[in-house]
Formats: C-alpha cells, sequence, structure tokens
C-alpha cells in the first residue's frame, strides 16, 4: 500500500472540528430481529447512523437478562463502532452521553483507539501518539455495572470463511455439546464452511450496516484507513454469547498475529487479533460487563504453519474457503493480492502443486506480478502487507519445504528468487516435526481445549 501525506489535512480537521458525540442508541427487538441504531454526530455537520441486526431464533433470547444488562451490551458495541466513524474526521475530543466511564475505562479505549489505527495513521503520514490523538469524556452518570449470567459450558465460534475458522470448527466438533457458529455479514465462503462443519442451522447471523454518510464523506477526500473490525466482532460475540447463554467465545486467533506489519514499530494491522489486545479485553469484559463469559482464541498456541498443516487434513472445506478480501464480494480467488499469495505458500508445503492451482486457477509461486508482494511476505522488504499474514519466519519455512515439491528445471519463478537471495541459506536450520508440534504457552486456553489441539497436531 502507498503511504498517504495527510498530516496537514489532519491537522486542519482537528481545527476546523472539535467533537465527536456519542449520543447514544436505539434497539427493538422485533418479531423478526434485534435491530440496533447508534446515533453520532460531528459537531453540526453531519450525523451518522449505523444499524447492527441479529435476525430472531430459537437458540437467541433475551428474556433471562435484564434491561440495564442488555443496553450496557449495546453501547459497548457502540463504542467500538463510532470509531469507523471518527476516523473520518480525527476531532480532538470524543463526548459519551450514555454511560460514565471510569478513568481505567477510558484508558482501556484510548489503547484500543490508538493501537487499532495504528496502519491509520501509519498510512496517512500522520504523525501522533496515545496521549494526544484524542481525549474521551463521558457525560453521564449511568454507572456500568458487570452481571452475574447462568451460562452453559459450549462455545460460539466466529466463522470468517478462511482456513483458520475451518480448523477451529474442527476441533470444536470433537469436543461435543451445543455449540454455534456466528457470521457478521455473511458471504459464499463463511456461510458454506459452517454449513459443512454441520452448523447449517445453528449459526448466528449478524448484519452490519455502514451510514451512507461516511462514504459520501470518503469520496469528499476526508480520511480513511483500517479500524479494528475484531474488536467490533469481540463485543458483538459478547451480546451473542449473553443472548444465547454460551460461556466461551471461541476465536481463530494464532500466534502470528503477535507480529508487528512495520519492523521495528508497534503497527500492526491484525492488533485487535493479537494476544494483546486479547488479554484487555478479558480484563475489560470481566470487569466491566460480565465475569462470567470466556474469550479467547482456540488457535492462539499454534502457528499459520500448524494452522495450514491441520486444514490440509479436511480436504471437504477446499473449494469453498476463502480468505481474499478483495474477491470476497464474489467469493473468489483474485489470484493477485498479497492474501491470495500468502495463504497458497502457507498450504505448499502441506498439498500437491496440482492441487493448489485448481483452488486459486493459477500457481502463485509462478507468477513474477507477485514479486512485491513475495519480498514483503519474505522480509526481503522492511514492511509486510497489511493483510492478516502469518509470520516472516513461517513463509520462510514453508517456502522452504515447498522446494521439495518440484524439480530445479521447472522451479516457480518466485521459488528461483527465493532459491537465488540469502534465505535459502536459512533452510538447513528448518525442523518441520518441531514447527508443527511446538505448542506455545502465551494463551488462555483451559485444558480441555489445548488438549483438543495437542490431540490433533499429534494425529
Amino acid at each position: 500500500m502507498q503511504l498517504q501525506y495527510n498530516q496537514e489535512k489532519y491537522n486542519d480537521l482537528r481545527k476546523t472540528y472539535q467533537e465527536f458525540v456519542f449520543e447514544g442508541f436505539d434497539y427493538n427487538f422485533h418479531e423478526s430481529e434485534l435491530r440496533i441504531v447508534f446515533h453520532f454526530r460531528v459537531d453540526k455537520f453531519v450525523e451518522f447512523n449505523p444499524k447492527i441486526t441479529i435476525p430472531k431464533t430459537s437458540f437467541l433470547s433475551h428474556k433471562h437478562l435484564s434491561k440495564d444488562y442488555i443496553e450496557l451490551l449495546i453501547f459497548h458495541i457502540g463504542m467500538i463502532e463510532l470509531i469507523s466513524y471518527w476516523k473520518a474526521i480525527c476531532t480532538t475530543k470524543i463526548i459519551v452521553k450514555d454511560f460514565f466511564l471510569t478513568e481505567k475505562q477510558i484508558a482501556f479505549w484510548k489503547k484500543i483507539y490508538f493501537h487499532g489505527l495504528g496502519e491509520f495513521f501509519y498510512l496517512n503520514s500522520i504523525d501522533t501518539n496515545i496521549d494526544d490523538f484524542v481525549e474521551i469524556v463521558s457525560q453521564s452518570n449511568r454507572k456500568s455495572k458487570s452481571e452475574s449470567l447462568n451460562l452453559s459450558n459450549d462455545c460460539i465460534i466466529p466463522v470468517g470463511g478462511g482456513k483458520d475458522s475451518v480448523v477451529s470448527l474442527e476441533l470444536l466438533k470433537n469436543r461435543g455439546g451445543d455449540n454455534l457458529a456466528l457470521i457478521m455479514n455473511p458471504r459464499g465462503a463463511s456461510s458454506a464452511t459452517a454449513n459443512i462443519a454441520g452448523f447449517e442451522g445453528k449459526t448466528i447471523i449478524i448484519k452490519r450496516f455502514l451510514d451512507q454518510e461516511l462514504l459520501e464523506l470518503n469520496k469528499k477526500g476526508f480520511l480513511n484507513g483500517h479500524t479494528p473490525f475484531s474488536a467490533l466482532l469481540g463485543f458483538v460475540t459478547v451480546l451473542s454469547a449473553s443472548l444465547s447463554q454460551k460461556k466461551y467465545i471461541a476465536l481463530s486467533n494464532e500466534s502470528s498475529a503477535n507480529e508487528s506489519t512495520v519492523i521495528g514499530t508497534d503497527v500492526n494491522h491484525q492488533y485487535s487479533k493479537s494476544f494483546e489486545f486479547e488479554k484487555d479485553f478479558r480484563n475489560y469484559v470481566h470487569e466491566f460487563i460480565s465475569p462470567d463469559i470466556e474469550y479467547f482464541s482456540l488457535l492462539r498456541p499454534i502457528s499459520e504453519f500448524q494452522i495450514a498443516s491441520l486444514f490440509a487434513k479436511s480436504p471437504q472445506y477446499f473449494y469453498d474457503f476463502k480468505s481474499c478480501n478483495v474477491g470476497s464480494k464474489q467469493n473468489i480467488w483474485c489470484g493477485a493480492c498479497s492474501k491470495c499469495l500468502f495463504t497458497f505458500i502457507i498450504l505448499s508445503p502441506f498439498m500437491e502443486p496440482d492441487e493448489l492451482k485448481k483452488i486459486f486457477g493459477n500457481n502463485l509461486l509462478d507468477d513474477a506480478n507477485m514479486m512485491g508482494y513475495f519480498e514483503e511476505l519474505t522480509g526481503i522488504a522492511d514492511v509486510k502487507p497489511f493483510e492478516c499474514v502469518g509470520t516472516v519466519e513461517e513463509v520462510n519455512a514453508a517456502l522452504c519445504l515447498s522446494i521439495e515439491k518440484y524439480s530445479n528445471a521447472d522451479l516457480p519463478v518466485l521459488l528461483r528468487r527465493f532459491k537465488e537471495s540469502e534465505l535459502l541459506k536459512d533452510c538447513i536450520l528448518i525442523n518441520k516435526e518441531e514447527l508443527l508440534s511446538k505448542i506455545e504457552t502465551e494463551h488462555f486456553l483451559e485444558q480441555e481445549f489445548e488438549q483438543l489441539i495437542v490431540q490433533k497436531l499429534n494425529k
């Protein structure tokens, strides 16, 4: 991605507009759905009214929850939703009117906003810091109060349609119980993979609607960029767990998500998938929402390399899973982006080239047009792609092992580039069995969930 030099625009916007106000929200449990509308305003300049709906099902009910608790849950979704709108104008102040926020809560929100917008600030060349980028002011006496809930020991499993959530679905099938899948804004791959895993009719569907005013501002040249979507998903899953009375929210974020996108900095495209965010989020939920909901990433103890090895054992998903953001609306692999190339590379040690070619439509390792992405993924360039991709070490290990799939005469163009680079010398240090068996200790899995992973890897 190219840098935009928007420091001056950022400064001008902050002088022109003073306050971003979270006015409140409306919600109704209609016959067919729960409908939530948030109300945001920037001075007298513009209003935003984004919407979230959750279709009614037999496994979702609000009758066991207090009105105060439901409104507390919705308020928190609004607190993370607002950052998608604030970043267009970057006012110096955010005014929160519905609930009182303690200093500890304000510090939590400032951290999410600042690090979740790390890519946004970097790509817009905006120089700021966590202390000065915004002031959060709470203008309510209504204090949030956590509530204890009566929950079953079952899981909600968010499904994105890529290989990671497929691996989680397969692991948790072996656990049993009355688990539910969850999909936000369903697309072909997410629905198909959930159905293949046996969750047809057992999926919570979340629909998120952006306010068109934001898109109009984007067209007019206001600031734009990446926001922490996974943090929004986190608060939506807490609402879903409360409605469905499920204790566990089992994400599919792996240890690789902790690596910075820009080497030597804290800028991480995957910040809201990182262990640091997960730790902060869990602590916040337990203290300010409910001590009974357990949010964790099932795949945190393992790497993208290990996830790829496990996914390759589930051929029933090969032609339905998709991880390509560019092609998501058409439910295709675009075959021309960094996410496609990364997925192709990380699967290469575990699947035959012909099989991968059928899935992606082409051998992406033999596409010279991918050379720029290739150098970003392998660490030849200083900045990784701003996508959810694995570590440089994992990519290079996969490339080392995928060379074995080809004879020298037929080596694809990107593998030839790899073989000619200094990176090849590190191949002799790779111990495939060690890479596949290593379990990271930095995670929040209870023992039974960790054992599911260990048993699957041992097979």
